[in-house]
């Protein structure tokens, strides 16, 4: 038994561990996968036991084949022998392989119930593409577009190339391609050229490589001359017979051609090749031109028919001498001419006296013009030049005029450029362009005058074209061609209409007019990229936004997907009518919620499609991945003998991509008075603290100038900028020094005749400046309305002095008592005066009163408006605050009334209080 196992062993220790391989096979085809076991010299004379084999074959989690002495089985579209096993052949043959079928596939031998992994073998297909060329027609010097088809290749992408006679005109290009039903791909690649007359004839190819394969596709090209078509007619004596017009078609390649007739833009309908006569039969006319050559062999000339059914041809024949006869000119007797002149002399003065009468008519038929409507660009962009043409067709097109309007305004050729404005008078006025014989034009000012747009003095890109008289033959009429090129603007063009004039020289009347249909001016939207922030109610909720900017028209559409289809924006401006800005541009944006945990894992991509009117293809903007909103530090000073360096803390965000910028502030209190940018600022970081967590640290060295002398006033913003960011995150650093100020032990109080007592609180030195807060009352204090004032003494501190003026009551006043006090309270108190003297009198002051007391609706309106009115007339005037101290009926003395001032101050770790109480001698008087 000892010996079998060891037998066994040793036959397990033969068996070669074979490395992955790839086999590559093509669609439709059968593909052997290969798993092999080779026995040593040893063992091959002893018998293999194939009861104790066990094979398997697995690919993406499911069993394709297995063997073993219990059972075999084996899927559909594979195959095996299983009589080659004993020889070590475990090969597994794909039947018809197909994309469905590629993937990694694990064979797996066992023997004597002891298992190991032999091959891994990945199968891949492999598919070359089919090249075609579908139009090989291509017209002469003019724009042609060959496409080349690659199609059924597998995997993408593919590379094209174009040759001619062997010679690379275009550099291989990559195309993805797009992927058919049935899994594999197809692809275009693309040549623009114009074809020449030495391009016939000469060979092209299509090259096309794919996973390191080349094909070829050579082919010529059908070049397609196009004609020069003149169009006449045959001399007819009436206008009620037919007339015959014939067409002169020269100059065409390849000779099929086919000719149609058409009448103010209807076809004309082809004539009946026969027609039937009364009695059943058919009769036809055909035609036949003889060249100059043939007409002087002169003979005879036959007309034969065939007929279906007939043996020979029925034919009929004639001399040319008599068909065409061509006499000799006769001699003439003296008589004879004197008969001829007569005659001659009389047709002479028949057509003079004829052409009198006609000359008018004549002129008037020279004259007229034929002028087509305006012809606008099919698509009107911001930014670029687009042209509006009209065509003017006549005898006399070389004496005519032109002139261009926007609405109802001239347009003027603003499209020259120099330095010397004497040059370009012809700014400021419009241009008339006068076309003179040979084909020459002249361009002038006309009588017009006044900018396109004089109240802003801009006046955009205009740029007057003329072409022509061009002659036309045959005919004698002639053609000119009139343009306008222009730079469209929204403020300028939204709405309007182009119109033009056509006038002879030296006329002012109008002959024609012509204006165009209203055009859409596009604008293609700018579109940023995706921004992501944590949502501010639930951090595990990632928002994305996309902006569009400056585009034209409003109607913009957004599409979200992700891998697993369309997803619903959560918010869009686009739905609803977005506001266009100063130029006239608009701007919408749009966005989508997904969970963090999706975009964490960096499996899920997520991608916006942003659909407009004047995009040819969508813009597209994709994830750039997770995003994180960075933590901020308020900033820290460290200060050595001659540097400062301030610091700030950078926490917790990602991508790693951060700016940091730090501004100078001016003195004063407000933060929103920003100066210059400060540089020298420094960066340390970022460094990665977690696998998507990142920290750094901004850092600005300053130099002290004078240690002596302390700064005041002013500070410094740190601002960094990040893309989770919807708006810079912005720290505040002061340069000033905190001293508390000196405050006094109590609060100064002065009684007026009026029974108004003035409180006041003087405090000395101290920065930044100090808050107060004043309060009244008995058990329970309300807040007052105070008046502070600040300046400078003479050694040079600073003095904040507070004064509160206020009138207690013990009962509510009536109507009658509010309005007999009016007079009284329009002379007591101002405020300047208060602080400064509070025993002086005939001063004013405002009086009000404190929310605790019930006061009517009437009589409240009616004091505030008689403060209101006061404070209107002298807005420095001291308030005066009424407080009213109520007796509890269940109390026999009334609580001593009490005032208190609340001070606080950065220095000060807890807020300080000074209070006045009522005296008992006062209560009980009062009472």
């Amino acid at each position: 038994m000892q010996c079998k196992v060891l037998f066994y062993v040793g036959f397990l220790t033969f068996i070669k561990h074979a490395s992955p391989s790839e086999i590559v096979a093509s669609p439709n085809t059968n593909a052997t996968l290969p798993c092999n076991v080779t026995f040593p010299l040893s063992v091959t004379g002893d018998k293999i036991d194939k009861s104790l084999i066990k094979v398997s074959w697995i690919s993406n989690g499911s069993d394709i084949a297995s063997f073993s002495e219990a059972a075999t089985q084996i899927k559909e579209g594979f195959s095996w022998d299983t009589s080659d096993f004993v020889n070590g052949d475990f090969s597994l043959t794909v039947l018809r392989a197909g994309l469905d079928l590629q993937g990694l596939y694990k064979c797996t031998v066992g023997y004597n119930f002891t298992m190991l992994q032999y091959r891994n073998v990945t199968l891949s297909i492999l598919a070359s593409p089919t090249l075609s060329i579908p139009q090989l027609w291509v017209v002469l010097e003019t724009e042609s577009h060959l496409k080349c088809h690659a199609d059924g290749f597998y995997p993408p992408p593919v590379y094209f190339s174009w040759t001619r006679d062997g010679q690379v005109i275009q550099p291989p290009y990559d195309v993805e391609g797009e992927q058919s039903p049935d899994g594999y791909y197809m692809a275009v690649g693309n040549l623009t050229f114009y074809p020449s007359r030495e391009d016939q004839n000469v060979t092209f190819g299509c090259k096309v490589s794919h996973n390191g394969s080349y094909q070829e596709l050579d082919f010529q090209l059908n070049v397609t001359y196009p004609p020069s078509v003149t169009l006449s007619a045959l001399p007819s004596r009436s206008n009620n017979i037919p007339l015959t017009l014939y067409c002169d078609v020269e100059g065409f390649y390849p000779e099929e051609v086919s000719v149609s007739w058409l009448q103010n833009g209807t076809v004309l309908s082809e004539p009946p090749a026969t027609e039937q006569n009364p009695d059943g039969t058919y009769r036809t006319r055909r035609y036949y031109t003889l060249t100059p050559e043939q007409r002087d062999q002169s003979g005879k000339v036959e007309c034969a028919v065939n007929q279906p059914g007939g043996l020979y041809p029925v034919s009929g024949s004639a001399y040319l001498e008599k068909l065409d006869p061509q006499d000799e000119p006769p001699v003439l007797t003296k008589s004879a001419k004197a008969s001829v002149a007569l005659m001659c002399i009389s047709l002479v003065l028949v057509f003079l006296l004829c052409f009198g009468f006609s000359w008018r008519r004549r002129d008037e038929k020279q004259k007229s013009l034929s002028v087509s409507g305006i012809i606008l660009p099919p698509r009107v962009i911001v930014g670029q030049k687009g042209r509006v043409t009209v065509s003017i067709e006549g005898r006399r097109v070389d004496r005519v005029q032109t002139a261009w309007f926007l609405n109802d305004t001239p347009i003027t050729d603003t499209s020259f450029t120099g330095t010397s404005k004497s040059n370009f008078n012809c700014l400021y006025n419009p241009l008339t362009t006068i076309h003179l014989p040979y084909g020459l034009t002249l361009t002038s000012p006309v009588s017009e005058k006044g900018p396109l747009l004089s109240s802003r003095g801009e006046m955009g890109y205009y740029k007057l074209h003329t072409q022509g008289p061009l002659h036309s033959s045959g005919s004698g009429t002639q053609q000119l061609i009139s343009s306008l090129t222009f730079i469209p603007q929204i403020s300028v063009h939204k709405g309007a209409v182009f119109k033009c004039q056509v006038s002879y020289i030296g006329k002012d009347k109008i002959v024609e007019e012509r204006v165009s249909e209203k055009f859409t001016i596009l604008s293609a939207p700018e579109v940023s990229e995706i921004q992501l922030a944590e949502t501010q109610n639930d951090s595990e909720v990632i928002s994305m936004t996309v902006r569009a900017s400056h585009f034209h028209p409003d109607v913009i559409t957004f599409r979200w997907f992700c891998e697993g289809g369309e997803l619903s924006p959560v918010a869009s401006q686009a739905s609803s009518s977005p506001r266009p800005n100063s130029e006239g541009f608009f701007s919408a944006f749009s966005q989508c919620k997904l969970p963090q945990s999706e975009l964490e894992k960096g499996g899920t991509k997520v991608w916006v499609s942003v659909h407009h009117i004047a995009l040819k293809q969508p813009v597209t903007r994709e994830t750039r991945g997770f995003i994180k909103r960075p933590c901020m530090s308020e900033i820290v000073s460290s200060t050595s003998a001659t540097d400062q360096t301030l610091g700030c803390e950078i926490t917790d965000f990602h991508p790693p991509n951060i700016s940091v910028t730090w501004l100078k502030l001016r003195d004063g209190e407000q933060d929103d008075r920003e100066e210059e940018v400060i540089e020298g600022g420094e960066m340390w970081g970022p460094i990665q603290t977690h696998p998507r967590l990142y920290r750094a640290t901004a850092i600005l060295k300053r130099r002290v100038t004078n240690p002596e002398k302390k700064e005041r006033g002013g500070g410094v913003i740190c601002r960094v900028e990040h893309c989770s960011l919807p708006e810079p995150i912005e720290r505040h650093w002061r340069n000033v020094d905190i001293v508390a100020p000196s405050i006094p032990p109590s609060i100064s109080v002065c009684w007026s005749s009026e029974g108004v007592g003035v409180f006041s609180l003087l405090l000395k030195g101290g920065h930044p400046k100090v808050t107060l807060v004043w309060a009244a009352g008995g058990p329970t204090l309300s807040p007052l309305v105070s008046s502070e004032t600040e300046e400078i003494s003479d050694d040079g501190q600073r003095e904040l002095k507070s004064v509160c003026a206020l009138e207690r009551s013990t009962s509510l006043p009536s109507q009658t008592s509010k309005q007999l006090e009016r007079p009284k309270n329009g002379h007591a108190i101002k405020t300047r005066a208060a602080v400064t003297d509070p025993d002086a009198e005939g001063i004013e002051y405002i009086d009000g009163e404190n929310n605790n007391i019930d006061r009517d609706e009437e009589t409240k309106s009616e004091v505030d408006e008689d403060s209101d009115k006061e404070k209107e007339d002298d807005p420095g005037a001291l308030h005066i605050n009424r407080v009213s101290l109520r007796r509890s009926p269940r109390e026999n003395e009334r609580a001593p009334f009490r005032v208190c001032v609340e001070i606080t101050h950065p220095a000060l770790k807890l807020p300080v209080y000074r209070t006045w109480t009522e005296s008992n001698e006062e209560i009980s008087s009062s009472a």
